[in-house]
C-alpha cells in the first residue's frame, strides 16, 4: 500500500478500519497513531520512528490533510477504538500481551477483557513502570518467550514505539502504541461523549475539561492555517 507524506510524515491511507485489521492481519507490524500534533511537531527523530513502522490516520486533522492530498475516502480511526476493534476481531484465534499504566490499571484492563472476550487468550501483563534494574530487559526476553501475536503497550509516544521496535527485532507480532487507552477503558479517564467525537470536536471537549492544553492546542491553529494554504 501506498503511503500519503504530510510533512514529512507517512500515513498509510486506510478506507475503514475492516481494511486497516486485513492489511495488518497479513503484514506484521507496529501501528503508530497520527494526528495534526504529530504531523505539526514533527522531527528528525519521530518521523523517523513513524516511517519505519505503519502510521495510520487517527484525528480528524490527518484525516483532512489526506483528503486535502487526493485520497478522497480517508478515513479517522481513533487508537482507542482500533486496539478494541483488534481484540474483538482476533480475541478467538490469537494471544494477547499487554504493557503500560500503573499496576491497578492494568490488572483492571485484564480482568475487564477476561469478561468482556471470554475465553482471551493474555499470555502476560505488566506495568508501564520500567525502572527496576534489568526490567526493559527482562520483559523482552519474556515476551520473545510467549511469543504473543499481538502486544499493546500504553507508555506514551515516542516511548512506547522505541521499546516496541525493541522487542520487534526479538519477536514479530502485531503491535499497537495506546498512550493512555487502559485509563480510558476502565474508567480513570473519561473520553469525549459521542456526540463531540462525531463532530471532530474530541479536541475541543478534553479543552474545556483541560483548559491546561490550551498552550498545545494554539499550535493547531497554525496547522489549520496549513491545511487552507496547502502546505502540507
Amino acid at each position: 500500500m501506498k503511503t500519503i507524506s504530510l510533512n514529512g510524515v507517512n500515513v498509510y491511507p486506510f478506507t475503514s478500519e475492516e481494511q486497516l485489521l486485513n492489511y495488518v492481519d497479513e503484514h506484521k507490524g507496529i501501528l503508530v497513531a497520527i494526528n495534526a500534533e504529530k504531523i505539526l511537531h514533527a522531527t528528525t527523530q519521530t518521523r523517523s520512528i513513524i516511517n519505519r513502522n505503519l502510521g495510520y490516520c487517527d484525528g480528524a486533522g490527518a484525516m483532512m490533510a489526506l483528503k486535502q492530498n487526493g485520497v478522497k475516502d480517508a478515513c479517522k480511526i481513533p487508537g482507542c477504538e482500533l486496539w478494541l476493534k483488534i481484540v474483538k476481531r482476533f480475541y478467538q484465534e490469537k494471544t494477547f500481551y499487554l504493557v503500560g499504566g500503573r499496576q491497578a490499571v492494568i490488572e483492571e484492563t485484564v480482568e475487564k477483557l477476561k469478561k468482556e472476550y471470554p475465553g482471551i487468550n493474555i499470555v502476560g501483563y505488566r506495568n508501564g513502570y520500567l525502572k527496576e534494574e534489568n526490567a526493559e530487559e527482562k520483559l523482552i526476553g519474556d515476551i520473545a518467550r510467549k511469543k504473543p501475536d499481538v502486544v499493546f503497550v500504553a507508555m506514551g509516544s515516542p516511548k512506547q514505539e522505541l521499546l516496541m521496535e525493541k522487542i520487534q527485532k526479538c519477536h514479530p507480532a502485531i503491535f499497537q502504541g495506546l498512550g493512555g487507552s487502559f485509563d480510558v477503558y476502565t474508567g480513570h479517564v473519561q473520553r469525549a461523549p459521542k456526540w463531540w467525537v462525531d463532530h471532530n470536536l474530541e479536541f475541543a471537549y478534553r479543552l474545556i475539561k483541560e483548559p491546561k492544553r490550551i498552550k498545545r492546542q494554539i499550535h493547531l491553529v497554525k496547522y489549520a492555517y496549513w491545511l487552507i494554504t496547502k502546505k502540507i
